[in-house]
């Protein structure tokens, strides 16, 4: 869908003037509508994405809470999937997938553990080797446990 000429209050991350939207898109699952933009002064280009908001806290091991973090996931997927043969698509479908799955949850408040676990259901899949990167960060393993965890994916 074309939108010609509605400027809006994003602002123009190298001028900081007003931007008009040039083509609006839903995103191939229906979670978020891609933007394309311009800026009416400088006419930089650029992209931004509008997702509804998941408004949960997430309980950490130690008790605290913190509101759930899209980016810290992500950061999190990233760095386990580095330099492994793992596209950046299949990373946001994972990262869609956990939000779908919380989301359907219909909780206000999740446990750290919870939110580990589907991101590591979602690895295992995806890739052995991420998995394991991201599980013994996220499980603490010492040798013996990781031992075990090769062992186990192995058969």
């Amino acid at each position: 869908m074309i939108v010609k000429g509605w400027f809006d209050k994003i602002k123009c991350p190298t001028c900081s003037s007003a931007t008009k939207v040039l083509e609006s898109r839903e995103i191939s699952d229906s979670t978020a509508i891609r933007r394309r933009r311009e800026c009416k002064d400088c006419e930089h280009r650029f992209t931004t994405y509008e997702r509804p908001e998941l408004s949960v806290r997430v309980v950490k091991k130690e008790g605290a809470r913190e509101e759930f973090d899209q980016d810290k996931l992500k950061r999190g997927i990233v760095k386990a999937c580095e330099k492994r043969p793992v596209s950046n698509e299949e990373i946001e479908e994972l990262i869609r997938n956990v939000v779908k799955k919380i989301r359907r949850m219909g909780v206000n408040e999740i446990d750290s553990t919870k939110i580990g676990n589907l991101v590591m259901e979602g690895l295992k899949e995806l890739d052995k080797v991420a998995y394991i990167r991201f599980a013994s960060v996220y499980k603490s393993f010492d040798l013996e446990t990781l031992e075990k965890e090769i062992k186990t994916i192995k058969r």
